[in-house]
C-alpha cells in the first residue's frame, strides 16, 4: 500500500470509539454521584450517629406502618368482596386485617416510640444471629484449613452476638457508625475510581 493509499482513521470519528467513550463516561457519571452520595451520607452519620439513626429508623417505621395499613386493607377487602370464601376464612381474614391496620395506626400514631422498639428489635436479632454463626464456626473447625481464623472470628462472633443482645441500644449505635464508616470508604474509593476511569 503506497503513502497516497493509507487511510487515517480519527478516533473522534470512529462510531465504536465514540459509544465506548460514552459509555465510560456514564459509568464515571454512576460512580461518581454514588460515591458523592456515600460519602455525604457517611459523613452525616458520623458527625451525627444518634440523630441520623432515629431519622433513619422513623423512616423505615413509617414504611412499615404503610405496609401495615395496606395489608389490613387488602386483607379485609379480600374479606369483604370474595364470593367463595368459607365462614371461617372470612373471620381469619377479617381479624387479620384489623391486626394490621391496627398495627399500623399505632406505628403511625407513635412513630419514635415504633422506631425504638424496632431498633432494638433489629440489634436483638443480629446478636441471635451472630451467636449461631459463631457457634456454627465452631462447629465447623475441624474441616476449615484456617482452624485459628475460623476459631477467631467464632469467638467474635459470639462475644458481638451477646453484646447485641444484652446491650441492644448500644450495639445498635455501634453498628450504625460502623456503617457510617463503610460508607464514607466506599465513597472515597468509588470517587477516586471515577476519576481514574478513561478509555484506554
Amino acid at each position: 500500500m503506497t503513502e497516497q493509499e493509507t487511510i487515517i482513521i480519527d478516533p473522534e470519528e470512529n462510531p465504536m470509539i465514540a459509544g465506548a467513550k460514552r459509555a465510560i463516561n456514564a459509568v464515571r457519571i454512576t460512580l461518581g454521584v454514588g460515591g458523592l452520595v456515600a460519602l455525604v451520607v457517611g459523613l452525616l452519620i458520623l458527625f451525627n450517629p444518634v440523630g441520623s439513626g432515629v431519622v433513619a429508623m422513623q423512616i423505615v417505621t413509617v414504611i412499615f406502618a404503610i405496609y401495615f395499613v395496606i395489608a389490613g386493607l387488602v386483607y379485609i377487602g379480600s374479606m369483604v368482596f370474595s364470593r367463595d370464601m368459607s365462614g371461617w376464612r372470612r373471620v381469619g381474614y377479617a381479624l387479620l386485617g384489623l391486626l394490621y391496620l391496627i398495627a399500623g395506626i399505632v406505628a403511625f400514631g407513635n412513630i419514635n416510640a415504633f422506631a425504638a422498639v424496632l431498633a432494638t428489635f433489629l440489634a436483638i436479632f443480629i446478636g441471635v444471629v451472630w451467636v449461631f454463626e459463631g457457634v456454627l464456626a465452631f462447629t465447623a473447625v475441624k474441616q476449615s484449613p484456617a482452624k485459628a481464623l475460623t476459631v477467631i472470628y467464632g469467638i467474635v462472633s459470639i462475644i458481638a452476638g451477646i453484646v447485641l443482645i444484652f446491650s441492644p441500644i448500644f450495639g445498635a449505635v455501634t453498628l450504625w457508625i460502623i456503617l457510617g464508616i463503610s460508607l464514607v470508604v466506599m465513597g472515597l474509593v468509588q470517587i477516586i475510581r471515577a476519576f481514574q476511569m478513561k478509555l484506554k
